[in-house]
């Protein structure tokens, strides 16, 4: 493996031809194929990662963002070198796109760490791109900052504002309950992704653009400007010309991700009711520069911290309105007597200093945190003898009424049991039973799909039911809602209580008291515990990366890492 600690510029990380000076060359000479001048060569080298796609909607606009960065990067004096990596859209790849997302991180480091620059800028957006990155940035140590494609525009169907994916579920949802037809929902289905970017809601997109703009490792602003808007490409210009500079002061990650900074991330995402994904994607970065993060302490955090952003799908809002409210800097002016106002940004500046500098008006999509949306933090840490590892759902966006509550265990046992059986008429189940899906994990998917947003069984939701209690081992989309527990660990398929589970046992929530149980006595799960057998591992299993997945993944509560990735623990902890 190269050594790109040594050198600037082309001089780093030379090829190993045995005689450095021809290495250097031999590098020079084939770079002035591409039109270079030996001037250009001596510049400090920007390497710019290239996540564009013809299977990623979401980012059709990053050739234009890639052309606005190499403006700024010029203008700061540096060589702006584009490089491709691995592109995640979500709906397009099989089993899910969770599975790349530590193939795509191994991909970003190694293409960093091989070729000759001084610093990167990290082009993402679309679900597990931007946490991939960090994961990446974090390992290299290289000067990095990152660049998010920004959110989509609304559409419109029938005077009805839509927005990707929330509003996708809850007219999916409709059109299975006999709501919509088939020429309506196809109406639908037109206007909900309408412009380049991600999507527009809090999902993953937006919840991980906020979290690393408030890491410090995006410019103040960065996070929600819309994809089409020209203020996108003035933010790109900057990145560019600002990764000039921290080249030249060597700021490094492992300077602005701090266990404090950490804190700052968790807090927001608590604050705006965000993606559930993100506390997994953001636990795999802390990971990475070897911090603990403490799920307990997260829930405590939570329990001060209310949900401040009226955004769906906990509010009724889209990314857009949250940029016109002045973006993350409002929040953060509502959260500064919760945060750690030290922690240094890639600005150089501290984020007390960035939020003090920023310009606020009257609005009315961050709440003042004396009158919020809601009065705990999105997401709930649970525990019990159904998850001993902890489980967690997403509070804000549940049904008030179910957050207590004690049902009849109705098991799907795949995937494939699940899609088979759901809408069967015959299914016994009734509205206040509580559905189990398992073998949805890391390893028994495998890749940990967003497949915990269970949909209700057609026969009940023809009659209205919107809403049940429903338990997996899964993930779902942060566009999604609903009473929804999710990332049981131990999962099932490693040997989980959530495997022992029998149909008609009891389960119970208590989300006020963050508990989940399972009402059955410990000696008949010890014996079911004595005949259970782990699945059979998925066709291709023998071979490859998913070889690699399935031997070295870890826990959702310790971010789905691959544990070979990861460095020794510094014995930091976050958040504090």
């Amino acid at each position: 493996m190269a050594d790109n600690d040594k050198g600037k510029g082309l001089k780093r990380g030379l090829t190993n031809y045995g005689d450095t000076g021809f290495s250097l060359f031999l590098r020079k000479s084939f770079a002035k194929s591409m039109g270079y001048t030996e001037q250009d060569l001596e510049r400090p080298v920007i390497g710019i990662a290239n996540t564009a796609s013809g299977f990623n909607n979401c980012h059709r606009s990053v050739p234009d963002l890639i052309e606005a960065v190499k403006r700024g990067v010029m203008y700061g004096g540096g060589l702006p070198v584009e490089f491709p990596t691995i592109s995640l859209g979500e709906p397009y790849l099989n089993p899910t796109s969770m599975l790349f997302r530590n193939l795509m991180a191994i991909d970003t480091e190694e293409m960093i760490r091989a070729q000759p620059m001084d610093a990167v800028v990290l082009i993402g957006g679309c679900d597990k791109t931007l946490p991939a990155q960090l994961m990446a940035a974090a390992s290299v140590n290289l000067p990095a900052i990152s660049l998010v494609v920004g959110p989509m525009l609304t559409g419109s169907w029938r005077g009805e504002r839509l927005g990707a994916c929330t509003d996708c579920r809850r007219q999916w949802g409709r059109y299975r309950a006999g709501e919509l037809d088939d020429q309506q929902i196809a109406e639908v289905g037109s206007e909900l992704s309408t412009t380049a970017g991600t999507c527009m809601v809090m999902g993953t997109a937006s919840t991980m653009a906020l979290m690393t703009e408030a890491l410090g490792m995006m410019l103040p602003g960065g996070a929600t400007a819309p994809a089409v808007h020209a203020e996108r490409l003035r933010i790109a210009e900057c990145t560019g010309e600002r990764a000039v500079q921290i080249a030249d002061k060597r700021l490094s990650p492992d300077e602005i991700m701090t266990p404090h900074a950490f804190s700052n991330a968790f807090r927001v995402l608590l604050a705006v009711g965000g993606s559930t994904n993100s506390l997994i994607h953001m636990t795999a970065v802390a990971g990475r520069c070897g911090i603990k993060v403490d799920l307990g302490a997260l829930d405590r955090m939570g329990r001060e911290t209310p949900v401040l952003v009226d955004l769906k799908p906990s509010g009724t809002n889209y990314m857009e309105d949250l940029h016109k409210a002045g973006g993350l800097a409002t929040i953060l002016r509502e959260l500064s007597p919760f945060l750690h106002l030290d922690c240094k940004t890639v600005t150089g500046r501290t984020l007390g200093e960035e939020i003090e500098s920023a310009r606020t008006w009257s609005q009315d999509i961050v709440r003042s945190i004396k009158s919020p949306l809601k009065p705990e933090g999105g997401i709930a840490v649970l525990t019990g003898n159904l998850a001993p590892e902890t489980a967690i759902i997403k509070q804000s966006a549940a049904t008030p009424e179910l957050l207590v509550h004690e049902g009849r265990a109705v098991v799907f046992d795949s995937l494939e049991d699940l899609a088979e059986r759901i809408d069967d008429p015959d299914l016994d189940v009734g509205e206040d039973d509580v559905l189990v899906l398992r073998n949805a994990g890391p390893k028994g998917a495998p890749g940990m799909p967003e497949s915990g947003y269970i949909p209700i069984p057609k026969k009940l939701a023809a009659t209205g039911v919107k809403d049940m209690v429903r338990l997996s081992d899964a993930r779902m989309s942060g566009t999604a809602f609903g009473t929804i527990i999710l990332h049981v660990c131990p999962e099932a398929a490693v040997g989980g209580p959530l495997s022992l589970v029998q149909e008609g046992d009891r389960i119970q929530l208590d989300v006020p008291n963050r508990r989940l149980n399972l009402v059955v006595d410990d000696r008949i799960l010890e014996d079911r515990r004595s005949a259970w057998k782990p699945p059979t591992l998925p066709v291709g299993s023998e071979r490859g990366y998913l070889r690699l997945h399935l031997d070295h993944v870890e826990q959702a509560h310790q971010g789905c890492d691959l544990d070979v990735l990861k460095p020794r623990s510094s014995g930091a902890i976050t958040p504090e």
